[in-house]
């Protein structure tokens, strides 16, 4: 064998790849796999998310490797969501018969079997008859390390330096060099079970048999279940809000409480180009703004796990360039993220390079302070009293905002243009220390309330004089500019401006004119804003949302369900975002993307409320 796996398919140009959207969502609150609408792993890291891949077909059709399980005849396909969980069904519509692939990975609890991780794909016949086909290729370490195989029976075992998987399943194993094959058929009612485990030192191979796997299902089912059930919102977009939740939760990484911005690395944000990042990682400004549409939702629990993780890795003195908060973190707390390009892979599409790590650790945006801040405020406000260890945190956070807000950074876009005075990351820093204002002051916390007044005053003057252009009339990106950026859109969520200020519609109208197209929001224009990178880049989706969410606010009620409802067009078939929408309405960039689920869980509550 030489290590490749060719994708079904005739084997030439973009077929190799399924499109972006076309995938499901599974995990166990350490890990995902992408599951594509033909029954195909695409994506799956273990042991944890920021792991290296095991498949990666998505980034490299030919050396990435792939899990596929598929009718072996020619079928159309459908995919959907086994109610209210995260179990993911693939169906199989042929000539002969029906079938689908059910796909889990159980949740883990504190045991012996922690680090098992185990992928469960059950087969069923479930009308006539029909011949299935597996094809078992994974390739360690981003498809770089090599591996061995020993098959005994049914059971499977793909040794590596890195780590051994254990395959087991119900129907006969046939060895293929590194790779493992099946062919079978079933009946109606008939069944098949592969199920691929992490294995070694404690954890030997593991049986799963036809009761086993029904047991895990009604397990996995019931935890997901239970754990939607906590919900408050019963409102117009109850499906896809609590769809949006059930992403996010899977986003969790449980040991720590981190939350990552997507669990994929370098999907392009543009085909052929350049804008391909990693995002496996916590971002804060993300994981803050999360933590505000949980608790919007009721989920109290990840809110809390989400400040267990600041209190333990987030130290306000350490001096670094960025001040006291990094912009992001590994899911275990680590600060150190080098980027490196791996050059073996083609990319998605031939989308080069595929990054893993992110050089963005290291930048400067202000404005997660205040997202931080935020969330803290709002934990403080609707789950439970903060600590006074933790309030000694935030104000040395506020501390550090009131002596540095006044400097260049690279900005909530992360551009890699050159530092400046960015409006959005001034806005932010005034929402950070108001927020410490506001807690001090409910609360009888101490605190340096007349440095701390004069400093957000100082803010605030600096954006309406030096961040509004009268001759565009309307604020703008940064200080001595005349370019629009949809950040602006948080301004008023920010509740720095009336939703209804005269500035302020202005603003939103130049907005409309400029960066909206058919309800999708651009984030800035490249070419009147360089941001350091080529090429072009499409929609995002989160500014889409926060679009919809500042009309609710101005009180343009029914442009702004219009734009919602479009805007749910655009989700794939199962309601997942990617990062951007491209200008023939594909996905692009990293999926799905925690931002843009929770700016659609935002956006639904204010609008839902709003409509009454």
């Amino acid at each position: 064998m030489d290590g490749t796996t060719n994708r079904p398919g005739d084997g030439s140009g973009s077929r190799r790849y399924m499109p972006i959207a076309d995938h499901g969502l599974i995990g166990d609150l350490r890990s995902v796999a992408l599951v594509a609408t033909d029954g195909t792993i695409d994506w799956y890291c273990a042991p944890c998310f920021d792991a290296p891949s095991v498949f990666a077909a998505l980034l490299d059709a030919d050396r990435g490797g792939c899990f596929e399980l598929r009718a072996a005849v020619p079928a159309r396909t459908k995919q959907f969501y086994f109610p209210d969980t995260n179990v993911l069904i693939t169906r199989f519509f042929t000539e002969d018969g029906v079938g689908e692939v059910q796909d889990f990975m159980p949740v883990s609890g504190e045991s012996a079997e922690e680090g098992r991780h185990r992928l469960i794909r059950r087969v069923l016949c479930v009308r006539g008859s029909l011949p299935f086909r597996a094809l078992v290729a994974p390739r360690f370490g981003y498809a770089a390390l090599p591996h061995t195989l020993r098959v005994t029976g049914d059971v499977a075992v793909f040794e590596s330096d890195a780590m051994d998987l254990a395959l087991t399943a119900t129907v006969p194993l046939e060895q293929d060099g590194v790779d493992v094959r099946s062919e079978f058929k079933l009946a109606e009612g008939e069944t098949a079970v592969f199920a691929l485990d992490q294995v070694g030192g404690e954890l030997a191979p593991r049986d799963c048999a036809h009761e086993e796997a029904e047991r895990e299902f009604a397990t996995t089912v019931r935890y997901w279940r239970d754990w939607l059930s906590a919900s408050h919102y019963r409102g117009r977009w109850r499906e896809m809000v609590h769809r949006s939740a059930l992403t996010l939760k899977l986003l969790t990484y449980a040991p720590t409480g981190a939350i990552v911005a997507a669990p994929t690395t370098s999907l392009p944000e543009e085909f052929g180009g350049e804008r391909n990042w990693d995002y496996r990682y916590m971002w804060v400004r993300d994981a803050a703004f999360c933590v505000y549409a949980m608790l919007r939702l009721g989920f109290t629990e990840e809110a809390e796990a989400f400040m267990a993780f600041v209190s333990r890795h987030i130290s306000p003195g350490d001096g670094k360039p960025s001040g006291p908060l990094q912009i992001m973190y590994g899911i275990d707390g680590r600060t150190d993220l080098p980027e490196r390009t791996l050059d073996h892979l083609e990319g998605h599409r031939g989308s080069c390079p595929v990054r893993v790590g992110n050089a963005a650790a290291d930048q400067l945006q202000l404005d997660v302070y205040g997202a931080l801040i935020d969330s803290i405020y709002l934990y403080d406000k609707w789950a439970e009293p903060i600590s006074s260890e933790q309030w000694e945190h935030v104000t040395a956070l506020v501390e550090w905002v009131c002596a540095n807000w006044d400097q260049p950074d690279e900005g909530i876009w992360e551009t890699r243009g050159g530092r400046k005075n960015f409006l959005y990351s001034r806005l932010m820093c005034w929402v950070a220390i108001e927020r410490g204002v506001r807690m001090a002051r409910r609360r009888g916390l101490p605190a340096d309330l007349p440095r701390w007044t004069a400093c957000r005053d100082a803010i605030y003057r600096r954006i309406m004089t030096e961040c509004w252009s009268d001759e565009l009339r309307a604020f703008v990106q940064h200080e001595g500019g005349e370019v629009l950026d949809a950040a602006l859109l948080m301004m008023p969520m920010a509740k720095f401006v009336a939703p209804k200020d005269p500035k302020w519609l202005s603003t939103l109208d130049c907005l409309t004119r400029e960066l909206v197209s058919d309800s999708l929001v651009y984030r800035y224009d490249p070419h009147v804003s360089p941001d350091g990178l080529h090429g072009e880049e499409g929609t995002f989706s989160i500014c889409s949302f926060w679009y919809v969410e500042a009309l609710t606010r101005a009180g343009r009620l029914d442009e702004a369900r219009l734009a919602f409802e479009k805007m749910l067009t655009y989700g794939n078939h199962l309601g997942l975002y990617a990062e951007e929408i491209g200008h023939t309405g594909q996905q692009q960039g990293n999926f799905p993307q925690a931002f843009t689920h929770l700016a659609l869980i935002s956006a639904a509550y204010n609008l839902d409320r709003a409509l009454g």
